[in-house]
């Protein structure tokens, strides 16, 4: 920590005057730095393997490279969690964030080791915020998206034993919401869970992209104030310290300038959250009524329908799948934007993609398993009118048609309906 610092800075206080300058110029307005506890641990375990392959390369000594190590272990362990003030979303390509980071660890390792360490010349040492902040920043999206992806295989394993549930009980199929041929609840939810299945899968694959991260780019990818091999043992450092396969990007000067794998994480969080949606919005459509629509099947009644119509069931729990679905469709277009609006060697719009996928991966979590456990779970093909709504299957006309030809099955369901008019 800077003597200049050393004056003002409350004893209690760890972060430094950049921090300070960044909360006052960036008034929080949702998210900070600190809320996002993994950005927090994986900003500390970046900056934990720097400073050991610092020491390793003649960067740092001994002493300052302990106090730096023990300093980030203690942010990883989660102390210090009221040090990281600053708003997610602020302005300068995340160096607010970088150097909340480093004036904290510089403060604790300055007090374990009794002297001196410098936020910049020892804890940010062959580092820029180019390659810092999106390297944590890709370490926390590939722990941060786990829990969407388990949430939606939940969902779809819940779907699963519905089908089981309810493998042999037939409802009316539907095309353009007119009556077409029998099909079995069973079928129904098998569908459902390959779909969702389906996302989950796509999700996960769209993060893993980011495995490879920037790491000893420094300043827009050149490289420069880092010594030869720092990323490549960087990210080795980095792959023991989360247990993932984390390796050095391939091409810095793209891993800094072009974010596009933000975007295709971003749409596969649409997909899922869209295909959860129109799930949730064919279940609030069968259990319509009961007597006035559908009624083919029952949700849970969680909760009183109206305040003022007695005992009425709201399908409250897809309505709220629904909506997340809108706010997720909101965020990724956030993030469309902030990947186009990245000029030259460098994309600083990260801060608000990190923002916006976090709240992708909360909405769909928070979806996938409210839908399961308060909708899905409880849900039963017993609705008044599942076994009159069978009696419009077409199932009869369609066999017809295969032996006898569509024409002579349309006149004889003419016949038989005294319907003159177009048919399916």
């Amino acid at each position: 920590m800077t003597a200049e610092l050393d004056v003002t800075t409350p004893r209690d206080q760890l972060y430094g005057l950049q921090t300070e300058l960044g909360v006052e110029n960036f008034p929080v307005r949702g998210r900070t730095f600190g809320d996002v506890v993994p950005f927090v641990r994986n900003y500390a375990r970046v900056k934990l393997a720097a400073a050991r392959v610092n020491h390793a390369s003649g960067v740092l000594d001994q002493a300052r490279c302990d106090a730096i190590v023990t300093a980030c272990q203690e942010i990883i362990a989660g102390e210090h969690a009221d040090q990281f003030p600053t708003p997610l979303v602020h302005g300068g390509g995340g160096t607010t964030a970088n150097m909340n980071v480093n004036e904290v660890i510089a403060t604790r390792a300055s007090a374990i080791a009794g002297i001196t360490v410098h936020p910049n010349d020892h804890v940010n040492a062959s580092q820029s915020t180019n390659d810092t902040y999106p390297t944590a920043m890709a370490l926390t999206i590939l722990e941060l998206v786990e829990a969407p992806v388990a949430a939606l295989r939940e969902l779809s394993a819940a779907f699963e034993r519905k089908a089981v549930e309810f493998d042999q009980t037939p409802h009316l199929g539907r095309t353009c919401l007119q009556d077409a041929v029998a099909v079995t609840a069973g079928d129904t939810h098998r569908g459902h869970a390959a779909a969702i299945s389906r996302v989950a899968a796509g999700l996960a694959d769209a993060a893993a992209g980011l495995s490879a991260v920037p790491i000893g780019a420094t300043a827009i990818g050149t490289g420069i104030g880092a010594p030869a091999g720092f990323g490549e043992r960087c990210a080795e450092m980095l792959a023991a310290l989360t247990g993932r396969r984390i390796t050095s990007a391939e091409n810095r000067y793209d891993s800094l300038a072009h974010l596009d794998p933000y975007a295709e994480i971003a749409a596969a969080g649409t997909r899922a959250a869209i295909t959860i949606a129109k799930i949730a919005a064919d279940l609030r459509i069968l259990s319509s009524g009961p007597h006035g629509g559908f009624g083919d099947l029952t949700i849970p009644a969680v909760q009183a329908g109206s305040s003022i119509m007695p005992a009425k069931v709201n399908p409250v729990i897809p309505e709220y799948v629904m909506q997340l679905s809108y706010r997720v469709r909101g965020q990724s277009h956030t993030v469309d934007c902030a990947v186009a609006a990245g000029e030259l060697e460098l994309n600083v719009m990260e801060p608000v993609i990190l923002d916006a996928l976090t709240t992708i991966f909360d909405d769909i979590a928070a979806a996938a398993d409210t839908f399961a456990r308060r909708c899905v779970d409880g849900l039963a093909w017993n609705g008044v009118h599942r076994e009159r709504n069978l009696t419009g299957a077409l199932d009869q006309w369609v066999e017809l048609s295969a032996a006898e030809g569509y024409e002579t099955a349309t006149s004889r369901r003419r016949g038989v309906s005294g319907n003159g008019g177009p048919t399916q």
